[in-house]
């Protein structure tokens, strides 16, 4: 026990790493894309939306070659779940966030979809390879269904794109994803010698350790956000976000390396978070129905201290 000051300084640095080399691996991919002629709305869409997942995408593969696979479960699901509990949670107390009509006609009813189909997948404690394929086979149909839906709201989408050189924003990308790579090494060596250390399961240190550093970059995102008034996009950060969790960091273990998972996988961390989501899916369309002739659905204060109260609790019963 006298050594784990290692392991955690690995953690340490593996966080630190991740988020700044996040925020430059997106910079410079969105500044190359720019310099290719590539609009601003399609920028923002692919690259700039889920590039705030890039953590959790390459802890994902890294803990999946590193024959941690049950790490990489834990780190999508602990993702969505921090997503919801703690960065729309603590993001609503700030200010009510707005939510636009069609994340409520379609990309809400798509991340429920998508959830359901996870956990069917799940539902049996493993994770295929040809499961893990089918999910990541449907990423590119989510992303089409979105952009389409989101070329008549472009307003919603931040475009604060760097402006850089072609050389520059190549530079950035490489040194972001380098970073990026190295770093997430770090974490999963660091958080795999913990679990050892303190007897708990991988499985475990991806709910908590590992899933809310990773969700760090999408809580600073939408807390920035909110502050500068830009309420409406915080929702649709999430939604996509965790749409990519699901459909990428979670089939990449069930492809890398399929394997064999505790029950707990589904029957509490999974039924946890498809819970969570189902609880703010009815509590937008209740709200929906509630205020559609006074502004439509808001996503407030109450629900979000609510939020954070059922996170909370989770955990509790997580670490119990």
């Amino acid at each position: 026990m006298t050594q784990l000051w290692i392991p955690a300084l690995l953690v340490l640095v593996g966080f630190v790493g991740l988020i700044w080399s996040a925020d430059k691996f997106v910079a410079g991919s969105a500044a190359m894309a720019r310099t290719f002629g590539i609009s601003k709305l399609i920028i923002g869409l692919t690259i700039v939306a889920f590039g705030t997942s890039a953590p959790e995408v390459v802890v994902s593969l890294n803990a999946a070659l590193k024959g941690a696979g049950d790490l990489a479960i834990g780190n999508a699901l602990g993702s969505n779940l921090a997503n919801i509990g703690l960065v729309l949670g603590a993001t609503a107390l700030i200010a009510a966030l707005p939510v636009q009509n069609h994340l409520l006609k379609i990309e809400l009813p798509i991340l429920l979809l998508v959830t359901a189909l996870a956990g069917w997948f799940l539902s049996d404690a493993t994770l295929s390879s040809a499961e893990g394929w089918i999910l990541l086979a449907l990423l590119p149909c989510v992303m089409g269904l979105i952009i389409w839906s989101k070329r008549h709201h472009p307003e919603e989408v931040e475009d604060d794109i760097p402006v850089m050189s072609r050389i520059a924003s190549i530079a950035w990308f490489v040194i972001g994803l380098v970073i990026l790579i190295i770093s997430s090494d770090l974490l999963v060596r660091g958080a795999s010698e913990l679990a050892l250390a303190f007897g708990v399961s991988p499985l475990v240190i991806g709910l908590t350790v590992v899933a809310v550093g990773t969700s760090l970059p999408e809580l600073a995102a939408s807390v920035v956000s909110a502050l500068k008034g830009h309420y409406d996009i915080a929702i649709g950060n999430v939604i996509g976000s965790n749409l990519f969790n699901l459909l990428a960091v979670m089939a990449i273990p069930g492809i890398v390396a399929p394997l064999d998972m505790e029950p707990a996988v589904f029957n509490r961390d999974f039924m946890a978070m498809g819970g969570l989501t189902l609880v703010l899916a009815l509590a937008l369309y209740i709200s929906y129905l509630m205020r559609r002739n006074s502004g439509g659905a808001a996503l407030g204060k109450p629900l979000g201290v609510l939020l954070l109260v059922l996170y909370v609790g989770y955990y509790a019963l997580l670490l119990g």
